[in-house]
């Protein structure tokens, strides 16, 4: 029998055995690991088996030497077959183990796992403690909001019913109570705003339009929007714009530099400077917002940007406009645009920078 003779019919055999295998592992798929290993220590031994049958019949090989032959065939089989069974249950208990971790609270990755069930393992506590901090930023923000949304409601009720009762009944009381409540619904609006657009950013819902836009441009309208605000708080508002194109939305990313302004704006004592400057750096375009807040505190500056975060630095003020939401929807729109934001202290204040790509 030539060797071409002999791997063809091998391998018929091989083939043969190892799409049975195939079938009834995709028949039981769902099974344990186990049962999965044993399948393919079979359809080994089985294909192997087969291969050496096959040919010692067709060499006519008989008496001792095919004994022979089979019982080593047979016996490496039931080998193979044990070492899958140990080895499959520690497999199995250490996936069980894992599942039993996960069902525990506070979630703790448990130790000595095989390679890849132990990086399964670390990403699911990972995936705990970011979900652990979720969670709590998101009760302090309900209690947060419900507060803020509570104060504005109870004044605009008293109000309402002192009008209503005729309590107050002189012009002057009756239009200044009229321009209050005005005041306090925009207030109110402008903070479901805020809580509308980072509903939309967490869930992945902001759709943006970008189209190539001029830095300058923006920096110019968001000077143009910001001024009054500037001059009735007595900050001096200027802007050292170049003209860097970027591939943008030019409404959201001019969102996000309105925050920062507004915020640097509030944080600024009157008769001192809030500076805007665009630029291009490093391969990238940079926005950037400098104030003269007093600066932040170094356990703050990696802070800022968290939603229910509001120490007393945090530069999220509620006392003149919305849900104090600002930096965490600039965060959001500048990353959605591929980009990153940052602050630090600088000179009196601090500086905050959006890094975008050139277009």
């Amino acid at each position: 029998m030539t060797l071409g003779v002999i791997v063809a019919v091998t391998a018929g055999l091989g083939l043969l055995v190892a799409g049975l295998g195939l079938a009834v592992m995709w028949v039981l798929r769902t099974r344990s690991i186990g049962v999965i290993m044993a399948i393919v220590v079979v359809v080994a031994v089985a294909a192997t088996l087969a291969g050496v049958v096959a040919i010692t019949m067709r060499m006519v090989i008989e008496g001792p030497a095919r004994d022979i032959v089979l019982s080593v065939v047979a016996v490496g089989g039931l080998v193979g077959l044990g070492v899958a069974f140990v080895v499959a249950r520690r497999v199995v208990a250490e996936s069980r183990r894992l599942v039993a971790a996960v069902g525990e609270q506070p979630f703790a990755a448990p130790r000595g796992l095989p390679a890849e069930l132990q990086s399964i393992a670390d990403a699911l506590e990972k995936a705990y403690a970011r979900e652990r901090a979720l969670e709590g930023a998101r009760r302090e923000l309900v209690a947060w909001v419900s507060h803020d949304l509570r104060t504005p409601l109870a004044g605009m009720r008293a109000m309402a019913e002192a009008l209503e009762d005729g309590v107050v009944s002189d012009p002057e009381t009756v239009g200044r109570y009229h321009r209050q409540i005005k005041r306090e619904v925009e207030r109110l609006s402008a903070m479901v705003d805020d809580l509308f657009e980072l509903s939309r950013i967490h869930a992945g819902a902001l759709r943006l339009s970008r189209a190539r836009i001029g830095l300058a441009d923006l920096v110019a309208d968001t000077l143009a929007g910001a001024e009054p605000l500037a001059r009735a708080k007595g900050v001096l508002l200027t802007a050292e714009a170049a003209a860097v194109p970027v591939e943008a939305d030019a409404g959201a990313l001019g969102r996000a530099l309105r925050n920062l302004v507004v915020n640097a704006i509030e944080h600024t004592p009157p008769d001192l400077p809030v500076v805007l400057r665009s630029g291009a750096s490093d391969g990238t375009a940079s926005l950037s917002v400098s104030d003269s807040c007093g600066g932040i505190p170094d356990e703050d500056l990696t802070r800022v940007f968290e939603v229910a975060f509001r120490g007393e630095t945090a530069r999220t003020p509620t006392s003149d406009g919305g849900a104090g939401l600002g930096l965490a929807i600039a965060e959001g729109i500048v990353r959605a645009h591929d980009g990153v934001i940052g602050v630090a202290n600088e000179g009196r204040g601090c500086r905050f920078e959006i890094r975008l790509p050139l277009a």
